[in-house]
């Protein structure tokens, strides 16, 4: 049921007959869709191509500012997803309006700061040299995935977080 609902909702094609045969509606919305692409592809030109673009953050303002104008569209309703805005159970959906938020008990807590004690206590020898590997693999522009991937079985993620801040830099966002 769900996927005619979706056809019918989303996509539109049952509003057109045979959509999938020759039918303009599909030729209108692929010429839409490279209209757009290539509209794009101008702008970040504009910028002075891919780097350009990126010096001005061009690209993250772009997709910061798309993300909130299609949150605000899914959350009025305008833009309709079904199960998510339209179409509900009768329990109502737990992504627009959650009615509680899970959170851990004092066990689990507790647990999980035993957990990462254990890790810097099993690994302690090591962890030292590990991250200092891995600086070396940032300053140096080496393969960082590889070395993360190794670095991650010794050492916890506020540690490596940790030790790339201090070779690169923390992100703060331009306001």
């Amino acid at each position: 049921m769900a996927i005619q609902l979706i056809i019918n909702r989303e996509l539109g094609l049952a509003k057109n007959e045979n959509p999938l045969q020759g039918s303009f509606i599909i030729e209108e919305l692929t010429d839409l869709v490279e209209e757009a692409v290539l509209a794009e592809f101008d702008r970040i030109t504009e910028r002075g191509g891919v780097l350009g673009a990126m010096e001005t953050m061009y690209q993250r303002g772009k997709i910061q500012e798309e993300s909130l104008y299609y949150e605000t569209l899914k959350h009025t309703g305008e833009f309709p997803i079904i199960g998510v805005n339209t179409f509900l159970s009768s329990k109502g959906s737990p992504t627009i309006l959650p009615k509680e938020v899970i959170r851990a008990t004092e066990e689990e807590k507790e647990q999980q700061i035993q957990t990462l004690n254990n890790l810097h206590a099993r690994n302690a020898s090591v962890t030292k040299d590990m991250l200092h590997e891995l600086q070396s693999t940032a300053i140096h522009n080496e393969n960082m995935f590889e070395k993360l991937m190794e670095v991650s079985k010794y050492c916890s993620l506020g540690q490596i977080t940790n030790a790339l801040f201090e070779v690169g830099g923390q992100y703060r966002r331009n306001m």
